[in-house]
């Protein structure tokens, strides 16, 4: 896998769209923040040193102060709790901010504000929320425990919030533009290791990749690999060493984690018969755990093999390299287990 920069605050900008529209994950976040926000004077964007002349630790927001002001594009505190009760508030009185984590791992120190706060308002008092947390996540390029974390499972537990996971430049432009339009809170994990090394093409202005839908990013006929965000590309690595041996792979990428699209897993369930779920966070009660019951028990009929998983060790994310990349799942991983699972 292609590693991201170490030096956070010192990256380049996110570059400009080419004319092609072949631009990087991390700038189509970017265009999307940027469009919004001249759509809907109500958007604004709020976080740790995301406004000014720095532009977030990753640069998503460099630019956006010149262009909307420092009322639009606001620095907040290291206090996540305080600014994410204070995003919920505005949200409340009409606003639609969108809350920058610097690292989706300083989530938890939000998390009452989140699951208690904005998460059961829509149900409490039939008020909308209507932010957006963008939660840059997972490892794979030694930041070690504090900054590596993929805390997914955590919001899909809770009612009331939607979860989003990207694994596409064009998807995450379209993805973040549904979430900011949508009146729920919504957590937008995206994917630290996918920001400057993937590129692909996506639509010059509007673009809006609905909430709830999975895409079949390969069709094959042997067995079907689930997930989403980093591990869409170690899948689709995978898939291309199984075919050289015959063994044909779907892969779908489930984009959004809440609410899940049950009927594109359990069609995927019942054309191959042969189902592995991997995810970059670690393996015990994550996502996996629902998917694979969920197939069991809606389509345990066409099922030729039991369901596997594949995720991260039940540890905390290592720094040092040899260390990481044995807890995480990576494409030679996936193809080990798929032999396996095809040969049952």
């Amino acid at each position: 896998m292609a590693t991201e920069s170490l030096t956070y605050g010192f990256a380049d900008a996110p570059e400009a769209p080419s004319a092609d529209r072949q631009i990087t994950y991390i700038a189509a976040i970017s265009e999307a923040l940027r469009e919004e926000m001249r759509r809907n004077e109500n958007v604004f964007v709020m976080g740790e040193d995301v406004g000014g002349g720095f532009g977030g630790a990753f640069k998503v927001t460099k630019g956006l102060a010149d262009e909307f002001g420092d009322g639009r594009v606001m620095n907040m505190p290291l206090a996540e709790g305080g600014f994410v009760g204070a995003g919920t508030g505005m949200a409340l009185m009409g606003l639609r901010p969108v809350i920058e984590m610097q690292f989706a791992d300083f989530i938890s120190s939000a998390f009452d504000i989140i699951v208690q706060f904005a998460a059961t308002a829509h149900y409490r008092w039939d008020g909308a929320v209507p932010w957006v947390i963008r939660a840059p996540s997972d490892g794979g390029i030694r930041s070690g425990p504090f900054h590596s974390q993929n805390p997914e499972a955590w919001f899909i537990h809770t009612p009331g919030l939607k979860v989003v996971a990207p694994a596409t430049p064009a998807d995450a432009k379209g993805l973040l533009t549904a979430a900011i339009r949508d009146n729920n809170p919504v957590i937008y994990f995206e994917s630290k290791p996918l920001y400057r090394s993937v590129k692909g093409y996506v639509p010059a202005g509007e673009h809006v990749t609905p909430l709830g839908q999975a895409n079949l990013v390969r069709s094959g006929s042997d067995l079907s690999i689930i997930t989403y965000g980093s591990q869409v590309r170690e899948a689709l690595t995978a898939a291309a060493a199984l075919a050289q041996s015959g063994i044909e792979a779907d892969v779908l990428d489930l984009r959004t984690l809440k609410p899940l699209d049950e009927e594109a897993i359990l069609e995927t369930a019942r054309k191959t018969g042969k189902i592995m779920v991997v995810h970059a966070a670690n393996q015990l009660a994550g996502l996996g755990g629902e998917i694979a019951a969920r197939i069991a028990e809606k389509a345990f009929e066409w099922l030729d093999a039991p369901v596997c998983r594949l995720g991260g060790l039940d540890t905390p994310i290592p720094f040092s390299p040899p260390l990481e990349d044995a807890y995480r799942p990576n494409a030679l991983k996936i193809e080990a287990l798929a032999r396996e699972l095809a040969a049952y």
